[in-house]
C-alpha cells in the first residue's frame, strides 16, 4: 500500500487515462476524488470500481477551466479530507485542426482547458500544500505531442508544452516546500480519444514505435504511482510513457 491514507484528487477521472490513474493509486492505498465536468456515468463507474476493490473515494463535478470551480473543488476537498497528498492535472480535450482553418474557439476551448485548467487546480490547492507543511506530489498529464508537436494539433501541442513550462516552473517554486512537481507524457495510448482516430491514421503510427504495439491507461497510471510513492528525490522531470515514440 506505497499511497496507505494519501489524498489524492485526479481530474478528468470519469475515463481514459484520469481514470487508470484513480483505480491505480486507490489500489496502492489511496483516497480518490474524482473530479469530472459532463461524464457523470462515467465518474459512477470509476468510483464503484474503487469501492468493490475496497477503496475510498468520492466524486466531485466541476469545470477545471473556470478559476470558481477549482476553488470550490478544493473547499470540498478540504471539507471531506483535510489535506491533500496528491494533485493529478489529467482532464484535457481536443479539437483537432490545421492552423489554416482552425477556428478561435478551437484554440482557445484546448488551452482553456488543457492548460490554464491545470493552473487554476494547482493555484487552488497550492496553499493547502503549503500550510500542511508535510510536501506532496502534483503530477501533469502532458503529451509527447507537447514535445514534437503533430500537425492539426498545434492547440493541443501549445497546451501540452505549455503544461511542460509550468511543470518546471512550479517546480523551482515549491521546492523548498518538498513538493514535487512533475509531468508525465503519454504517447499513442488506448483511450476513447485514440478510438476515433481513422484506421488508417493508427496503422501510421505503429511502425514508429520502437515497441511495436500501442500503450495502456494502466501504464502511464503505473508512472503515476511511481512519482506520487517513490519520486521524493524527483522535481521538474518530465516521464515518457510512450514505448519510445519520441526518441
Amino acid at each position: 500500500m506505497l499511497l496507505k491514507d494519501k489524498v489524492a484528487v485526479i481530474t478528468g477521472a470519469s475515463r481514459g487515462i484520469g481514470r487508470a490513474i484513480a483505480l491505480k493509486m486507490a489500489a496502492a492505498g489511496a483516497k480518490v476524488v474524482i473530479n469530472y465536468n459532463r461524464h457523470l456515468t462515467g465518474a459512477e463507474e470509476t468510483l464503484n470500481t474503487v469501492r468493490e476493490a475496497g477503496g475510498e473515494g468520492i466524486i466531485i463535478q466541476g469545470d477545471i477551466s473556470l478559476r470558481e470551480d477549482c476553488v470550490i473543488l478544493a473547499k470540498q476537498v478540504l471539507a471531506k479530507f483535510d489535506n491533500i497528498d496528491i494533485l493529478v492535472n489529467n482532464a484535457g480535450i481536443t479539437r483537432d485542426n490545421i492552423v489554416a482553418r482552425m477556428k478561435l474557439e478551437e484554440w482557445q476551448q484546448v488551452i482553456d482547458i488543457n492548460l490554464t485548467g491545470a493552473f487554476n487546480c494547482t493555484q487552488a490547492f497550492m496553499r493547502p500544500f503549503i500550510r500542511q507543511k508535510t510536501g506532496g506530489s502534483i503530477i501533469n498529464i502532458s503529451s509527447i505531442t507537447g514535445i514534437t508537436g503533430a500537425a492539426g494539433q498545434a492547440n493541443y501541442a501549445a497546451a501540452k508544452a505549455g503544461l511542460i513550462g509550468l511543470t518546471k516552473s512550479l517546480a523551482r517554486e515549491l521546492a523548498s516546500r518538498k513538493i514535487t512537481v512533475n509531468a508525465i507524457a503519454p504517447g499513442f495510448i488506448e483511450t476513447e480519444m485514440t478510438a476515433v482516430l481513422p484506421v488508417k491514421t493508427q496503422e501510421s503510427i505503429l511502425p514508429l514505435i520502437p515497441l511495436g504495439r500501442t500503450g495502456k491507461p494502466e501504464e502511464v497510471a503505473a508512472a503515476a504511482v511511481f512519482l506520487a510513492s517513490a519520486g521524493e528525490y524527483i522535481t521538474g522531470q518530465v516521464i515518457c510513457v510512450d514505448g519510445g515514440l519520441s526518441i
